[in-house]
């Protein structure tokens, strides 16, 4: 992770506040809470910064709310709202009845706009959106006043309330805080506040055609709610003497205090929303949920669990600045979750067919096999072994390299949990030469369970029996994007940027039979595969089974 330094096992966020609540600042209890604007779906970026919320709430004995930062009609949906609720509760940091809505509070916050007014803090203002830029200034230059800055309060609350009546057409002007022009912080000079929007809210209807930013709105809302804390990431530490300001100026007693923790950025993906929502408009992911994208319905449409989640959050902590985790933990955190919990099954992904000429010919035996080799407690099951199998491609080679420690002619393995084959002839496709069928042998006495040691084997290979096997469609998911420090595109063309091989479907692969009616979300260990989850989305269309690979075997987390 970069900025290693800044990594503590006791969370900063806690001694701070620890420190702070020891002076007694607030007569209330402590509150805290994640304020998502409902234009899109959450990601892991989300996901740490609602764990941080949710659990510093909880370690103070206090409330978490969940609050729709919902005051721009023209992004918003309930779409988005319903699936930010789905996805929270989902992750385990249910705020139960604590649900909240700006939109909510747009009386509260337009009279406080006026109170503003009022008092000589705000005033409407009717540059155009370049001019505004203009005036504005640069990091080195200080912006120069509006013409309209020094309006009468009169005027100033004559207009605005003409603004809210919908006499004037959007964009034709907004109301702006008055505070410093010259100030070294951008965010101080004279921010808009309000502005003119004629569109349809999805709660509120036409009821309003002025909606407060959020720089405004959001501090009011706090104050509203009863806020002791507003945890927001470090980007916003700028805007926290804006916030403060509002508070300020409209003589809030006990104002809720703006701290800032780090920004989790992942190697190899984006959480931008924006470019979030570029890939999937452009077509280039299958949707919001597409299990190769960070956010949380992809993660969880992948098979990942709430559980490794909030286990690699955790495994983070606490940082100060915006940081970046290789995605390797995150893969580590689902294994160390998942393997000794989940049921280990032989999958065939590329079939190669055996068959065993002097197994009886029809006939079929149940063998007992352990479902977790970890975990004694999950049991066993009963596999059907017969005549005909299929083993994968990759487990044969006619001419084995240097090392090569599975089936060849003359050469001995072991089915897992069945018995000792030998190769004794390999058939072909007469036209093409290519490899269809393999003759095998089998022993008899070496049925695994029984104590045979007269020899041994240093290959064991996977196997499913032909006429049992189930056939399923397999998604074999890898990195998104080519560049692993997750590149940008301004223009929204991401097409040379996306690994072709980051999807790769098998169709036909043949599974086990204890797989039959396994339910979408169900998950599974493919034996030498990897984690295999039941597509959410596509399983069950046509009555097939559609597995998507979560992570293979390896954990290269370790290595590092």
């Amino acid at each position: 992770m970069d900025n290693e330094k800044e990594h503590h096992n006791e969370n900063f966020l806690y001694k701070l506040i620890s420190g702070e609540l020891e002076k007694e600042p607030f007569g209330r209890a402590m509150c805290t809470r994640f304020p998502p604007e409902p234009n899109g779906y959450l990601h892991i970026g989300s996901a740490y910064a609602i764990h941080t919320n949710y659990t510093m709430a909880q370690r103070f004995g206090g409330n978490f709310n969940l609050r729709f930062d919902d005051t721009n009609p023209l992004k918003e949906d309930i779409e988005y709202v319903n699936a930010i609720v789905e996805d929270i509760r989902w992750l385990g940091y249910d705020p139960g009845e604590h649900i909240y809505y700006g939109s909510d509070y747009s009386e509260q916050i337009y009279q406080a706009a006026v109170t503003l007014i009022e008092r000589g803090r705000a005033y409407v203002c009717e540059l155009t959106p370049d001019e505004t830029r203009e005036y504005r200034g640069t990091l080195t230059e200080p912006g120069k006043n509006s013409p309209y800055r020094g309006r009468s309060i009169e005027e100033n609350l004559g207009i605005f309330a003409k603004m809210r009546n919908g006499d004037y057409p959007a964009s034709s002007m907004v109301l702006r805080a008055k505070i410093d022009m010259a100030s070294p912080n951008l965010n101080l000079r004279d921010p808009i506040i309000y502005r003119i929007i004629h569109a349809e809210h999805y709660r509120t209807g036409n009821e309003w055609c002025i909606y407060p930013m959020y720089d405004f709105a959001h501090p009011i809302q706090d104050a509203i709610e009863g806020i002791t804390y507003s945890l927001c990431s470090i980007e916003f530490k700028d805007h926290r003497p804006l916030y403060e300001w509002v508070l300020d100026g409209l003589g809030i007693v006990e104002p809720p205090r703006q701290r800032e923790f780090g920004r989790l950025n992942l190697t190899g993906v984006v959480t931008s929303k924006r470019f979030l929502r570029q890939l999937v408009t452009g077509g280039y992911v299958d949707g919001w949920d597409d299990p190769r994208l960070p956010t949380l319905r992809g993660l969880r449409r992948r098979g990942f669990t709430p559980e490794s989640i909030r286990r690699f959050i955790e495994e983070i902590g606490s940082i100060r600045t915006t940081s970046t985790v290789d995605i390797s933990l995150l893969d580590h955190c689902l294994r160390q979750e998942l393997k000794e919990k989940t049921a280990s099954v032989m999958a065939v992904l590329q079939p190669l067919k055996v068959v065993i000429t002097n197994y009886p010919e029809g006939e079929t035996e149940l063998l007992t096999v352990e479902n977790n080799s970890e975990n004694e407690g999950m049991g066993r099951r009963e596999i059907p072994f017969s005549r005909t199998i299929y083993i994968e491609r990759d487990d044969f080679a006619e001419v084995p390299p240097k090392g090569y420690h599975r089936l060849s002619p003359g050469c001995e393995v072991r089915l897992k949990g069945a018995y000792f084959i030998r190769c004794e002839e390999v058939v072909r496709e007469p036209a093409s030469g290519e490899v269809t069928e393999l003759r095998c042998t089998y022993d008899p006495l070496t049925k695994s369970g029984s104590g045979f040691t007269a020899r041994k084997v240093k290959g064991t290979i996977h196997w499913v029996s032909a006429a049992h096997a189930v056939k399923a469609d397999v998604h074999l998911y890898d990195k998104l994007l080519l560049d692993e420090s997750a590149p940008t595109r301004e223009d929204g063309s991401w097409a040379d940027a996306i690994n072709p091989d980051s999807l790769v479907i098998v169709k036909d692969a043949l599974i086990e039979p204890s797989v039959q009616g396994a339910g979408p979300e169900e998950r599974y260990q493919f034996f030498r595969h990897g984690f295999f989850c039941v597509d959410r989305k596509h399983s069950g269309v046509e009555g097939r089974l559609v597995f998507n690979r979560i992570v293979p075997l390896k954990d290269t987390w370790n290595k590092k």
